[in-house]
């Protein structure tokens, strides 16, 4: 298997891709590791799961760090550059997904039948107590708010510190993650800052576009609170479920587009395969490779988030909780709707709370030109009103229609529920009858649209598989006309819509607009215009 990792490596640096690499995600602990305690967490079994214990077991901590060291010391038969040295590796994650203020501060309480684990958190709950004149009946009680949370944050912080500086001693140069924000606690947060990126792991459920944010939170609130000042944030996790989702297509552009406006640092689909690339794969929530609804919206996202076609925030608004509104009074994005206005129209940024128990966490400081977070809200003071347009211009959402729409020089798509009408942008227009699809007309030589020699049409629309594990994929065809402000001269790419005669689509050209037109006869993602290649004589 280290052979298999080294040679994926090797083959992403070539591409010029570079790696994230979690050091622990479920590896499993088996008996001859010698770890104290082990016997009550495998209940039988031949290996033990051990996310909550490894902080307050240190034999399970020292496990880990033989195994990061063995593993970043590794070199790398294909580069001859151990882990830690090679630059293709970006950032490490210490371990996915195991958070104790949130998640598996509940795996060491003392209804769970793990006498060692449960003893050793209590003692560590007690001393926090005493040292903070906190009352002792409060804070072992991880499933409750208030002071539970402060002390998980501590015991989590303590354990980060230690697996971090031996990160750092054995020789790794790159950003460090600890775990990962994925719920909707802002309470799991200072613990987080620990790391040198907040990580975000984030699942849509249907009907994005169509929730009104003064109501609910969407997967874009949900992240934006993360964005802690100072810290770069990267979301390694999104997706939406349950599986198959009919309007999961609108999610790589939607999320592109907010993470640009937003300022988010590194942006990661879950998952591309986790499958043998040689079959056709199941059909799954996991595999967006062979997933005609996410792949034909994925290459359109990169290219809009890669190359920053959508403006970052012109206004930053800042949350400022005191530490009883952190801890005490369960902070969410869903619960507030200041913060989810806050993050349609502009930046939202978190500033975290001088909290004396916690001594380590360094309080932070609000930009001079920031907004409070409040200010926003008087933006939808008219309750009949049903639609928000980002600071910048670019990025339009319509709550009640549910329809999304980007309008930059160099990307202009429109997402959700389009079908029936005619959607004008700058330089492009979309009049579809399909009731849902997602679809993006870009420029691919830098140049604005309507000066562009070569652009990309990606189509977007509903596909649903056989049954839920079982493929084919069932695609709904594009049908309707997508017209095209741009330079002369240009046509159709050959490719897997065809290039001429009575294929589909159609392309004319008449008055400075490209009309594109589709009449359902096959399934069409993806349409290149370009001007013909040159051959020399």
């Amino acid at each position: 298997m280290l052979e298999r990792i080294d040679w994926w490596v090797k083959c992403l640096k070539d591409e010029g891709i570079y790696v994230w690499l979690d050091l622990h995600v479920q590896r499993q602990l088996r008996a001859g590791d010698a770890i104290a305690g082990f016997d009550e967490i495998a209940k039988g079994r031949p290996g033990a799961e051990f996310k909550g214990y490894n902080y307050v077991n240190p034999d399970i901590r020292q496990a880990m760090q033989r195994f990061n060291e063995a593993y970043l010391g590794h070199v790398n038969t294909h580069t001859g550059l151990a882990y830690k040295d090679d630059p293709a590796i970006v950032a490490v994650l210490v371990t996915n997904e195991n958070d104790l203020t949130h998640h598996f501060g509940n795996a060491l309480l003392p209804n769970k039948n793990v006498p060692h684990h449960t003893a050793a958190y209590l003692r560590e709950a007690q001393a926090f107590a005493r040292t903070h004149d906190l009352p002792e009946r409060r804070v072992w009680r991880s499933w409750e708010p208030g002071p539970s949370k402060r002390f998980l944050n501590d015991l989590e912080h303590r354990f980060n510190a230690k697996m971090i500086a031996h990160l750092r001693r054995i020789g790794v140069k790159v950003p460090i993650v600890t775990t990962s924000l994925w719920g909707a606690q802002m309470a799991s947060l200072p613990a987080l800052t620990d790391g040198d990126m907040i990580d975000v792991h984030a699942y849509e459920t249907p009907g994005p576009l169509a929730r009104d944010p003064r109501t609910a939170a969407n997967v874009v609130h949900l992240i934006a609170t993360a964005q802690v000042v100072d810290k770069p944030v990267s979301v390694t996790e999104w997706n939406m479920s349950p599986f198959p989702a009919a309007d999961r297509h609108v999610l790589p552009l939607y999320m592109a587009a907010n993470a640009s406006h937003q300022g988010w640092d590194a942006l990661m689909q879950y998952a591309y395969a986790q499958t043998p690339l040689q079959q056709p794969g199941p059909p799954s929530n996991w595999h967006a490779f062979n997933d005609p609804a996410l792949l034909s919206g994925l290459p359109a996202a990169a290219l809009l988030f890669r190359q920053g076609h959508v403006q970052a925030a012109q206004t930053v608004r800042v949350l400022q909780p005191t530490a009883s509104q952190l801890f005490d009074e369960g902070l969410t994005a869903g619960g507030t709707a200041a913060m989810r206005i806050a993050a349609e129209g502009g930046r939202l940024l978190t500033v975290l709370p001088e909290v004396p128990q916690l001594p380590w966490l360094r309080p932070g400081v609000a930009p001079i030109a920031a907004r409070h977070v409040d200010d926003g809200v008087r933006q939808l003071a008219d309750m009949r009103r049903s639609e928000l347009r980002s600071d910048t211009g670019e990025l339009w959402r319509n709550w009640k229609q549910g329809i999304f729409t980007i309008e930059t020089p160099r990307t202009q798509a429109a997402l959700g529920r389009i079908g029936g009408r005619s959607i004008d942008l700058p330089q492009v227009r979309i009049a579809l009858t399909n009731a849902q699809a997602s679809i993006a007309v870009q420029s691919l030589d830098g140049k604005p649209i309507d000066a562009a020699h070569k652009l990309l049409v990606s189509m977007a629309t509903a596909s649903l598989p056989k049954g839920p594990k079982q493929g084919p994929f069932f695609t709904e065809p594009a049908v309707g006309v997508i017209e095209i402000e741009a330079a002369a001269g240009m046509v159709l790419q050959p490719g897997p819509h065809g290039a001429a005669g009575d294929s589909d689509p159609q392309l004319d050209y008449v008055d400075g607009k490209y009309t594109l037109r589709f009449a359902g006869k096959n399934v069409v993602q993806w349409v290149v215009l370009s001007r013909p290649e040159r051959t020399a004589p």
